[in-house]
């Protein structure tokens, strides 16, 4: 699938030109022929930042991946198409043409994320501006964490010399998540040290932070929190391992005005979910997401779900008949414009995270369970991440209720309304208070991991991109023998995803590749390594 997103206007200058073949011509001239201004062949590194930014929210955060993501963690029910043959596991999860778009997106975001960091590094054409660097190297780590989370082991370390080797070999997952955490830690001793070349800063390519080099360090310790987090089935020191989310957790957003949100979506720059849904129309809402709302009275079972005629859900309970519209995960019918969905795929503006701060409340929610701290000590991050996440989730409805294109249609009925008709009041923050203390508490002190992971389960579903965090959460979890989200789709006793397939540009012409892939089956049964598995 490859959606069309008006968002690459945004992309910077391109960085090569295909060089044109010429005979009976003078090198001057020739060079003049294939130069072309609007395509140079080399540019700044700042000026590559953006398309970076860029091209990791809308396709490696937000595109492809999170979308069928959001079907395999029951975030959302496929029920078209491709999303459908993978909510049913027909084929897609395990095809190597369903994420090939992904896998080459990611691939071009690394190249042009490493060039940053070439350009600024020791001997470069900008050596000396060390917070440029450290910003390319965050890049550059979080799209290899995206690659190898997915794929597994992956060509890396031969992948970017096409002319001397079509045939890279795979990088062992281990390998590159400890260069990944190097990266992490070279960004933040350099981002300090600011930008010395005569070329300038970055700050005014900077879609997420606008050139503020305290955020972008919190960013780093953010992730480093996330990442350490993912290892720890595979740590040799536990302990030391949750003590570190925790201190990194510490130094990273202090609130959400910091997280790391790609928030320049706009009536014609799309957020990637509504840019599907409003092309495809190819997701429904979820039954199981749904009864886990309905469990806990969460206020937000009465925003999240829309109807097929426009109309918010307000009263979503168990056996009223806007219940009865909920799609039955992995087995539902094939069909559009009946069953409930999520109002977040009409979000056109809502925000894509990189990284959020209700996502690192609950990493160190979590790192303080493990360790056995005390409820008491645990319950206010708990608190704060829930509180911010419902917050994300307002912001998310509320731009749905303000699409302009949604806004500018009739819904699917004989309404004179324009756009979603409204039908419940804003979650305040009286109400979240009351969400907490009623129905959160209890099941937090009766389980506390279990509320943790499922509150966190909670707040990643919406339009922000976040299914793929869960999704490399849920297999956290399994690996280490809990069981902590129930999921309701019947083939996951034999056919739950554990990692997606190689892309077709790879498999059909690197050899060792295809026979890492071999018939796509694998995807039900290798783990990748920080799950246990060997690859």
């Amino acid at each position: 699938m490859k959606l069309r997103n008006n968002i690459y206007k945004l992309f910077a200058l391109g960085i090569l030109v295909t060089p044109i073949a010429f005979t009976s011509c003078s090198e001057d001239r020739m060079d003049e022929i294939n130069f072309n201004p609007n395509n140079p062949i080399d540019v700044e590194a700042k000026f590559l930042l953006a398309d970076v930014i860029t091209s990791t929210a809308v396709r490696s955060v937000g595109g492809d991946l999170n979308t069928y993501l959001s079907t395999y963690v029951e975030h959302e029910v496929g029920t078209h198409n491709q999303l459908w043959r993978a909510e049913h596991r027909e084929g897609e999860p395990q095809t190597a043409s369903t994420f090939n778009n992904s896998w080459n997106s990611i691939y071009e975001t690394i190249r042009n994320a490493r060039i940053i960091v070439e350009k600024c590094s020791e001997g470069g054409a900008q050596e000396g501006n060390f917070a440029t660097l450290g910003v390319g190297q965050i890049m550059l780590a979080y799209n290899m964490a995206i690659l190898t989370d997915m794929y597994g082991d992956v060509p890396y370390s031969e992948a970017f010399n096409p002319f001397e080797n079509k045939t890279p070999i795979l990088d062992k997952q281990e390998v590159l998540y400890t260069q990944i955490m190097g990266l992490l830690d070279a960004a933040i001793e350099n981002i300090p040290k600011g930008d010395n070349h005569a070329t300038g800063n970055y700050a005014t390519h900077d879609l997420l932070f606008a050139g503020s080099n305290s955020d972008w360090l919190k960013f780093a310790y953010g992730l480093k929190a996330r990442y350490t987090m993912r290892l720890l089935n595979v740590t040799s020191n536990e302990t030391q391992a949750l003590e570190d989310v925790i201190d990194f957790v510490d130094a990273s957003f202090a609130s959400a005005s910091e997280e790391a949100a790609f928030n320049v979506y706009t009536g014609q720059n799309l957020n990637p979910l509504f840019d599907f849904q409003w092309s495809r129309d190819g997701l429904a809402a979820s039954k199981s997401i749904a009864d886990k709302l309905i469990e806990r009275n969460d206020p937000r079972r009465n925003r999240n779900f829309t109807d097929a005629r426009w109309i918010h859900v307000s009263n979503l309970e168990t056996g009223n008949t806007s219940y009865d519209l909920l799609a039955p995960n992995g087995e539902n019918d094939q069909i559009q414009y009946t069953y409930l969905t999520s109002t977040f795929v009409f979000s056109q503006s809502a925000s894509t995270q990189l990284l959020s701060f209700h996502e690192i409340q609950f990493l160190k929610a979590e790192a303080m369970q493990r360790l056995g701290r005390s409820t008491a000590d645990i319950e206010p991050v708990l608190r704060s991440a829930i509180d911010a996440a419902i917050i994300n989730s307002e912001k998310s409805i509320l731009a749905a209720f303000n699409s302009s294109t949604i806004n500018s249609y009739k819904g699917h009925s004989s309404n004179e309304d324009f756009g979603i008709i409204r039908r419940s009041p804003d979650i305040t923050a009286a109400d979240r208070d009351a969400y907490f203390e009623d129905e959160v508490k209890p099941l937090f002190l009766a389980n506390p991991l279990k509320e943790i992971a499922v509150q966190k389960y909670l707040a990643f579903f919406g339009a922000s991109g976040e299914s793929t965090e869960m999704y490399n959460d849920i297999r956290r979890w399994k690996a280490m023998g809990e069981n902590l989200i129930e999921l309701a789709n019947p083939n996951n006793a034999s056919q739950f995803p554990l990692r997606l397939p190689y892309g077709s540009s790879e498999t059909t012409t690197n050899p060792n590749v295809q026979a890492a892939y071999g018939n796509g089956t694998y995807v039900y049964s290798e783990n990748v390594w920080w799950a246990g598995g060997t690859r």
